[in-house]
């Protein structure tokens, strides 16, 4: 396999906890409400194409009510200079349960990914954590990933994987996700547009570049071979593509965003190389169908290749296993 390609999918599953700081609940309602439909059609195409996923879930979302979520808060909480970037300052508007507040719960949900094989269940911090804002530490993010090895290990899941918010990658917190058995992380694309920053000192100049990278090849591919993985202190498998929700607005432009990730993932199928396509289950809330179609030309094309190439699919934890596996040999 290590001279065969591989497509990974990561899944950044975080409800109304990764969305509190910049978007209104109500701005965002409709994406949230219909992830409760998207993600059984995800899940049904995963099968059908037998597609290996990891879905890196906020730790709260595990959560069967108010009282298990109190409960369940680390020791120390991160004390952002930014306060909206903190949900123990909203916890008052959190309601009792799933049935009642179906924006901070999803139980349900992660067990309809259980059920399915190939599905990974990662980690995405247990609050939503950001490792570069100002106000937060290596301590409190210690605190906090405890809460969410907590919370996974008293519902039957050892985490491996670790996706960082926002794509907030600190490196020196590396050591710590090492230290409670993490094995690997999502790392971010290669280009400046992608480097890891602040969400406030982002700017307009790097978001409009990966929008634009979204539709033209405007960084490369940036797929990579597993040979050449960094794997100290643990691996860092880099994205290569977001997967963009469909825009009714841009809706023109929807054959260039199509060939761009599908030239992508071909690229890596003949290169012998890995694709790594991420995206946020919500991105699927609204524009359900077309969402699903879009995914669903996608993976058709993932199963070409693999009867071509034998381009295989992949979770994260399995890519990080062969990572080693290759490395050793």
């Amino acid at each position: 396999m290590s001279k065969q390609g591989a497509i990974i999918i990561s899944l950044d599953f975080e409800l109304n906890w990764g969305v509190h700081d910049v978007i209104s609940l109500e701005q965002y309602r409709e994406n949230l409400l219909g992830v409760r439909e998207a993600i059984p059609q995800m899940l049904e195409l995963f099968h059908r194409f037998d597609i290996h996923a990891t879905w890196a879930t906020v730790g709260m979302l595990f959560c069967e009510n108010k009282k298990e979520l109190l409960d369940s808060l680390p020791s120390l909480q991160p004390n952002y200079e930014n306060s909206n970037f903190s949900p123990y300052k909203k916890l008052n508007v959190v309601g009792e349960n799933e049935l009642i507040d179906p924006f901070h719960y999803a139980k349900s949900l992660i067990k309809q990914i259980e059920n399915y094989p190939n599905q990974e269940i990662a980690t995405h911090t247990f609050s939503h954590y950001y490792c570069l804002e100002e106000g937060q530490n290596e301590k409190s993010f210690e605190a906090d990933l405890q809460a969410a090895l907590r919370i996974a290990n008293s519902n039957g899941h050892v985490f491996k994987s670790i996706v960082f918010p926002r794509n907030q990658t600190n490196q020196s917190y590396l050591q710590v996700c090492k230290k409670y058995g993490i094995q690997c992380y999502r790392g971010n694309e290669l280009g400046w547009p992608y480097r890891a920053s602040r969400y406030h000192s982002e700017g307009i100049m790097k978001r409009a570049l990966r929008l634009l990278d979204s539709y033209l090849n405007v960084c490369g591919h940036d797929t990579y071979r597993i040979s050449e993985v960094e794997t100290k202190p643990v691996v860092n498998l880099p994205s290569s593509r977001f997967l963009r929700p469909y825009i009714a607005k841009l809706r023109i432009l929807e054959p260039l965003r199509l060939r761009r990730i599908k030239k992508g993932i071909t690229y890596a199928a003949q290169k012998g190389e890995v694709f790594h396509l991420w995206w946020h289950p919500h991105n699927f809330g609204k524009n359900i169908d077309e969402n699903i179609r879009f995914l669903t030309e996608i993976l058709q094309l993932v199963s070409n290749l693999r009867n071509e190439y034998g381009f295989e699919s992949l979770s994260m934890a399995e890519a990080s296993d062969l990572v080693s596996k290759v490395k050793r040999e």
